[in-house]
Parts: structure tokens; sequence; C-alpha cells
């Protein structure tokens, strides 16, 4: 029997959810003509024929257009607009799949990464590929993928396009958890060589050259700094001989990740003879290979006089160290006692490194590379973009709106742009140009590198002043909040700390957590949402952990805001839980990291709670969730501004008067208001589909069912803890 065909309109699908995921979206109604359920395989035959994964597309989607991602529909050979056709097709669980890469990504991620990456995902030979993990479904996670593609790759990943090379069995392939997924060459015409004999030395991955130590943004200081400790150590030992010093030098570079500190050192090593070995893809070899690899650097150092350097040194050596770990010390401890002989090593995770490499014998000096503050990303971008043929641009709104970005996470960001610039000059024929709208429709797909695996608030575009009424609560926040932020100098020019936290309280659905997404929108703030007890784990220590983690990426995304949704649940009063201590321990990490000996600079941290009374009165103290801002129920005003923003997007009759709406609604929260108008748009619908508004009697019907959720007694007790205040 023939497959049903149907023949679409392709439409790129701008979500960033679906970015390069090999997702195709279809009309429900289409999915029926086909006979398909939402993932399930399909086929698109376009200029080439492709297949890739089909799913549901948004409610507004016309019925004869089918959503592609920007790879997909390169991989069908369609331009936006034009015509495809989709039909069912069978998909099998791949055997086998190589793909093939840049040499930066071959070398650097492992088969059981690259995997992870692609489960789920539907190959085809020819296809292109992105390493952007799909959705599996409830109760499934991506995180442990891109966490290793961050660790190892850099933010780079978010970008890198593979391809296709050969499956087993022939066809459209799916990657399932026991398929043999791996590394390939591209498909070629040219007479293959002789493989190397085994006594030959692998052969050195290509980098790209080394950029010049004055294009280097925001690390003068630590520039300076390294350059001059290679003279005296390198260039003129003597001096420090005759001072009674060893000319020995090991320095240990640390930063975020994509920071620039592997930039930093090629910099300032150019011209001079260099061994760099690659921490993560030595440290995936065997125990003696790796060794052999270490020995055989030092060796040539030894014999050439020159800078050993190993980048992410902590997966070549780990906290956790094997039997080999103390080998390999011992030959980079001798390349340090070589006379013109240096060492330089890189990590992002200092923590995750064996503590003998922070020793005087090895690695007696530190530089630490900070997050670009928001001039330093508008100089990073005015960088990249130098030579690139743009329009006019506003780097600075593009700098302020990147929080959190780092070198690598705003080359990311260009690249993407410039995808979205290429795409548009093919469809017109227009010569390329970056516009400033391809640099703020990146914004929307590349995550930063420091916030990868964390889960955050979506703030989308609502800022506080479109949050009606609420005067005193809003201006209690942006004196907490934004003030010590947006002016550092003023704090310091009457020599106070600003306040290091905020606890938003009041009865349920009355809009704190709307109040926070403002927040952090009016700001500019990357958010670090926790709720209630995720931090919560069953194995001893992994609690703390988890908080020592989440105020390090908030630090390491600054200026930035830690969201502790129903704070009652992650900090209650200590020695009244039956947890065996866990909440107990959990407080007092908290406690620490608000409080603690390594300060909270650019960091704030709101908790938000309808029990304020259960919380550890140590987490309310100055210095910590210091001021508390009660959030009250919705006045008659307060209601007409919300039922106004909520009614924006309905379109409600002449006769619905929404202030005398708002009198009639005593009791009812801002969720209740909102729940209001939906429901009211949903009894136009169950009058009659086509429905073009809103009316009264619509409303009157929603009233039936949508009933005031404001327990009086709790107002009223939280009421009376605010006035106790």
């Amino acid at each position: 029997m023939t497959s049903p065909e149907l023949a679409l309109t392709a439409r790129l699908n701008t979500s960033a959810a679906d970015a390069r995921r090999g997702v195709v979206r279809l009309h429900p109604e289409a999915l029926a003509a086909l006979g398909l359920r939402e993932w399930d395989g399909i086929a698109v035959i376009g200029a080439r024929r492709t297949a890739a994964v089909v799913a549901v597309a948004p409610t507004d989607t016309p019925t004869g257009t089918a959503l592609f991602d920007d790879v997909t529909l390169s991989n069908a050979g369609l331009k936006e607009d034009a015509r495809v056709v989709v039909s069912p097709v069978t998909v099998y669980g791949a055997r086998t799949a190589t793909l093939s890469g840049s040499a930066l990504a071959t070398g650097s991620i492992s088969e059981t990464t690259l995997r992870q990456a692609l489960l789920g995902k539907v190959l085809t030979v020819g296809d292109t590929v992105s390493l952007l993990p799909r959705d599996l479904g409830p109760g499934t996670s991506t995180a442990s993928a891109t966490q290793s593609l961050s660790r190892t790759f850099g933010v780079a990943w978010t970008s890198e396009l593979l391809t296709v090379t050969a499956v087993d069995p022939a066809g459209p392939v799916s990657v399932q958890p026991n398929s043999a997924v791996g590394w390939g060459t591209a498909p070629t015409t040219a007479t293959v060589p002789a493989p190397a004999p085994e006594s030959a030395p692998a052969p050195a991955p290509m980098r790209p050259a080394p950029l010049p130590v004055q294009d280097l943004v925001g690390v003068g200081a630590q520039s300076a700094k390294l350059t001059e400790w290679l003279k005296l150590a390198l260039d003129e030992p003597e001096l420090l001989h005759t001072l009674g010093a060893s000319p020995h030098l090991g320095v240990l570079i640390t930063g975020p990740a994509g920071v620039g500190k592997a930039t930093l050192a090629r910099a300032v090593l150019a011209g001079r003879t260099v061994a760099e070995l690659d921490g993560p893809g030595v440290g995936a070899l065997d125990s003696a290979t790796r060794l052999q690899r270490v020995s055989d650097a030092v060796a040539r150092m030894a014999h050439e006089r020159g800078v050993l350097l190993i980048t992410d040194v902590d997966a070549l050596l780990p906290a956790e160290p094997e039997p080999v770990s103390t080998l390999i010390l011992d030959e980079l401890r001798r390349a340090v006692e070589t006379p013109g002989v240096a060492f330089v090593a890189t990590t992002a995770h200092p923590d995750s490194l064996d503590t003998r490499v922070r020793g005087q014998d090895l690695c007696d000096r530190e530089l630490t590379i900070a997050l670009p503050d928001g001039a330093t990303r508008r100089a990073i971008l005015e960088l990249l973009l130098r030579k690139v043929p743009t329009a006019d641009l506003d780097l600075g709104e593009v700098a302020s709106r990147a929080p959190g970005f780092v070198a690598a996470d705003l080359a990311a960001l260009v690249r993407e742009a410039a995808l979205r610039a290429a795409s548009r000059a093919s469809s017109s024929g227009e010569a390329p140009k970056l516009a400033q709208s391809d640099l703020t429709g990146a914004l929307e797909v590349i995550r930063p590198l420091s916030r990868s695996g964390t889960e955050e608030l979506a703030v989308g575009s609502v800022t506080l002043d479109d949050v009606g009424d609420m005067v005193e609560t809003k201006q209690a926040l942006t004196e907490a909040v934004l003030w010590p932020l947006q002016h550092p100098d003023s704090f310091a020019r009457l020599g106070v700390d600003p306040p290091r936290g905020v606890l938003l309280y009041g009865p349920p659905g009355c809009g704190k957590t709307y109040l926070v997404r403002a927040l952090a929108s009016s700001g500019q703030l990357s958010v670090h949402a926790v709720k209630g007890a995720e931090l919560m784990d069953k194995w001893v220590g992994a609690s703390e952990k988890a908080v020592r983690e989440l105020f390090q990426r908030a630090r390491d995304s600054a200026p930035s805001m830690i969201f502790l949704d129903e704070v009652d649940a992650l900090a209650p009063r200590r020695g009244q839980s039956a947890d065996s201590g866990v909440s107990d321990r959990v407080v007092a990490a908290l406690l620490t990291e608000l409080d603690g000996v390594e300060p909270l600079r650019d960091v704030v941290v709101l908790g938000a709670t309808n029990r304020p009374d259960l919380i550890d009165p140590a987490l309310l103290r100055p210095g910590r969730l210091e001021r508390l801002v009660f959030v009250p129920p919705p006045d008659a005003q307060a209601r007409r501004e919300i039922l106004r923003t909520s009614g924006r997007s309905v379109p409600l009759a002449e006769e619905v008067d929404l202030d005398a709406l708002a009198e009639e609604l005593d009791g009812y929260s801002a969720a209740d208001c909102s729940a209001l108008l939906r429901e009211a748009a949903l009894a136009a619908m169950r009058r009659s589909v086509d429905a073009a508004d809103v009316t009264a009697a619509d409303v009157a019907a929603a009233r039936e069912s949508v009933r005031p959720s404001l327990d009086p007694a709790q107002v009223a007790h939280l009421q009376a803890y605010a006035d106790n205040r």
C-alpha cells in the first residue's frame, strides 16, 4: 500500500527549543492525515531526500505549513516558503553510525558523549546534524550530555555541525542507547594514504593561530604578569640566581569555562617553543599511554627549551588521583626543575584538580581570569566583528543583554548571527551584512556556558514598569536588587555594603514569581532558579555540594540572581526535622554562602514563600535575606491593572466593564484574575468556536467556575506578620 503524502509549505521554525535539533513540526490535522504520532519518523522530500522527527506545531500554525529548523531545511535542500513533500518513513534503530566533524570536535568529544548528544535523532547519510540534544520527553534529561560537551569542547559545541558519513542498517536510522556511534572521515575521492607505523607519534591537532597580545581584551594585567614571569624565568634567570631565588616557573591559569585561559596562554607564548597537551584528550587514554604522552612532551622541552602547556589539566590530574597521577606529577616536576623550561596549565574547575598540582614544587603561581563585565563584552564583540560587514549596530545593547557570557559565548553568538544573516542574504540575493536583529535573535538561541545544565527562570520581556500597582513593593525591590548592581559606586561612596538578599512573602498567587521575572528582565540579570527542596539529596554531602555549585554558577554568570522559590521547604527551622539532619546541613550551607568568607559580588539572593514563620531565623538576619518585602493581595486598583494587563490580548466586548469587574472580585488573587479571563475566553469558544470576542455573559459564566483562592485566615496571618516586622 502506498504511504500517504502531503505537499506543504516549508517555514523556518524560530523557536529556540527546536533550533538545529532535527525536528519538523506539523499541524495536528496533518499528523492525523499521515497517520503519524508525535516523535515518529518522517520523510522530507525537497531538492534532496532526508528524514527527521515529527512533532506537533503550535496552535497558531496554518494547516498547510511545516516548521523546519535551519539544519533540516538545509538537509532537504529547501528555502523558506518552498513546497515540500512529507510522508511517513520507517526508521530503524542504528546498530552503528559514523560521523565526521572538525579536528577540534573529533579530538575532544568522546564517542560516549557523541552518542548521548545524538540520542533520539534521525540520521541519513550525507545529512548535517548538530550536537544540540533533542527533547526526549518527560522524565528524561540531557544535562549530562551538555555538561560533558561544555567541559571537553567549550561553548563551540552549540554551533558545531557534523556530517553523517555511514549508518547501519541503510536508510534513516535513530540513535539508541545501545548504538555504536563513532568518528570517521568524510567521503572523498582522493587516494587514502597508507597508515603510519605504530611507532609514529600522533599528529598534533590543528589549532588556530594565536591572537596577538594586543588583541586580548580585558586580561591586560594577566598577560603582562605572565609575560614578566616568563621573561625572568627563561630569558634572565641570572637575575633570580643573583638574588638567591630559583628560576623555576609553574603557572596555573584559572577562570570560568570559555573565558579565554588557553587563548591568553597561547598569545603570550607565541614566538616561544611550546609543547601543548590537551588535558581531556590525554586523560581519556589508558594509564600507560597517558604517562608516555607527558614524558615525551617533557623530554622534548628538556631538549629544545621552552614551555609545556596543558589545557584543562583537571581532566588529566583529577582531584581523586589514580596511581598514574603520581608518575605524571613526577614528570611535570622534572620539567619545572629543568633550566630553560616552564610549565603552564589551565583549568576551569580548580576544585576538581589534584591538590598536588598547586604545590610549591610545581605550580607555585596562579593567575585568575574573571568573567567579562559589560564594557569588556562590548570590546570583545567589537574585536570579533572588526572585519565583518555590518549595518548600524548597538553593541552596547547586545553586551548589556548578555550577562554571564564569556569570550567563547560571544564568539558563538557572532557565529549564530552570521548564520542568520547568511540565510537572509541567500534568500534575498543581497550582499551579506550583519544586522542588529541578527545579534538579538542569536541571544535567544545561544545559552552561555556558565548556565549549561541548569534551570533558569524564563524572564521574557516584561519589566517592573509592566507590573500594575505594587508601588511600594517595586520600590523596595529596586533598592535592594537593582541599585547595588546598577550603582555600586554610590554604595562605595557612602561607605555601606548593599543588601545581600531579599525575602518576598505573601499569599499564594499574588505575583511573587511574576515580580521576580520582571525584576530580572529590568536588570538584564541571569537567574538561577531553585524550587522548594530541589537541592535535597539522600546522599551525605550531596545537598551541601549542590548549594555550593548553585552559588558558584551564580558567581560565574554575574550579574545574576539566585531565586529560591518556596524557601521554607529548603531552609526550615533547624532541629525540627526528622531527615537525618539533611535540612540542617543545607541551611548551614546557605548561611555560609550568603555570609561566609568568600564574598558575593554582583549576586543577589531572592527567596519567596507564603510561610515566612517556618524559615530558620538565622537566614533572615542582616547580611543574609535581610530585606523582607510583603506582597499583599491585590486591592481593587491592583485587580483593575491586572485585568487590563491580562486582557491586552483578549478581544473583550465593549459591554465588559473591567473597572466594575475589579470591584466585584474581592478575595481574588492575581492568578485568579488572570484565570478568570482565560476561562471567559474558553466559555466564548464553547458558545461558538468562531466567536470573535468575549462578552459579559462569558465573564459571568467564568465566575461560576473560577472561585477566589485566597484564604482569609492566611491573609490575616501574613498581614499580622508584616505589621510586626
